[in-house]
């Protein structure tokens, strides 16, 4: 028994911050604009989330930020400047191509292409062995 009422009472109290931290924009337009920038911006506890999709408290506590931005009438451009300033670039989901960048968004080329030059001296090294020794092109034993 008590470990339902506790999980009752941790449920209401999880409901009830979503609830407060929920608070809807009374412009249409203000509440879409908030929506698409809360999902432009990375959660710096998960780090793989958007502030809109995180739970996090720090999450929450950017949303409300945000929200209390835009009410003061600052722009989306204002608002990342801000966040960017305080927090650095990697609070932006979508971090700029800037010098201080180029790195991020060339690993994966980088990645990419290293892999193929391990692979081919590999596949050389191999060849080359092969044609020294031709022995080692026949097939193995089936019951090793």
């Amino acid at each position: 028994m008590n470990r339902a009422a506790c999980l009752l009472a941790l449920l209401l109290i999880a409901g009830n911050a979503h609830a407060i931290d929920a608070e809807r924009l009374e412009d249409p337009a203000l509440q879409q604009r908030y929506e698409q920038l809360t999902h432009e911006l990375r959660c710096l506890v998960c780090q793989n989330e958007t502030i809109a999709d995180s739970n996090a408290t720090l999450a929450a506590d950017l949303r409300r930020e945000v929200r209390e931005m835009m009410k003061a009438g600052k722009s989306d451009v204002e608002i990342r400047a801000f966040l960017t300033e305080r927090y650095g670039d990697f609070v932006l989901y979508k971090p700029p191509v800037t010098p201080r960048t180029w790195l991020l968004w060339a690993a994966p080329i980088l990645l990419l292409l290293g892999g193929a030059a391990v692979a081919a001296m590999v596949i050389r090294r191999r060849m080359r062995a092969a044609r020294a020794d031709p022995a080692t092109l026949e097939e193995e034993p089936e019951n090793l």
